[in-house]
């Protein structure tokens, strides 16, 4: 069968991460897993793979581009099988933008329903919080969800 010790075949490899082969296939053109090939051009995976494509799976679930996904794994090292620490690392990459994107998400979520702070005046509470569309003369966009910078704050506590 020409399988080494702590190998998967592809089968395996989607039976246990639960990702079709024909993404798993999508995930090595995309060079974000890589295989050997056997003698009879079968695909072989090391079995830290699984963590591989876990991580892709709950990136693309929270709307994390595989762009951005691939320059982390790149991060990995390639010759051995990634350590704690080599993953603490990696994570470290994410957190500034992760914060971020939680910001985003409380958000909409609780923000959404009275405002989207974009001086639009289509809300009966938009003549309150932004009287005669004042925020335009700030710029385009939500401008009471942004700071100067873009940066996203909550209403009210942005400069």
């Amino acid at each position: 069968m020409d399988i080494e010790p702590g190998e998967l075949t592809v089968g395996q490899l989607a039976d246990r991460s639960g990702v079709a082969i024909s993404a798993l296939h999508f995930y090595e053109r995309q060079s974000l897993i890589v295989s050997r090939r056997t003698s009879g051009n079968q695909r072989r995976y090391k079995r830290d793979t699984l963590r591989r494509v876990a991580l892709i799976r709950i990136a693309q679930r929270v709307g994390i581009p595989l762009a951005e996904v691939a320059a982390i794994l790149a991060l990995l090292p390639g010759n051995r099988t990634p350590t704690r620490q080599d993953w603490e690392r990696i994570s470290e990459c994410w957190q500034a933008e992760l914060d971020k994107r939680i910001l985003h998400l409380e958000q909409l979520r609780n923000d959404f329903k009275g405002c989207v702070g974009c001086g639009c005046l289509s809300l009966d509470r938009c003549a309150l919080a932004n009287p005669y569309d004042v925020l335009a003369a700030q710029g385009p966009g939500p401008q009471r969800l942004v700071d100067s910078s873009g940066a996203p704050c909550h209403p009210g506590s942005c400069s």
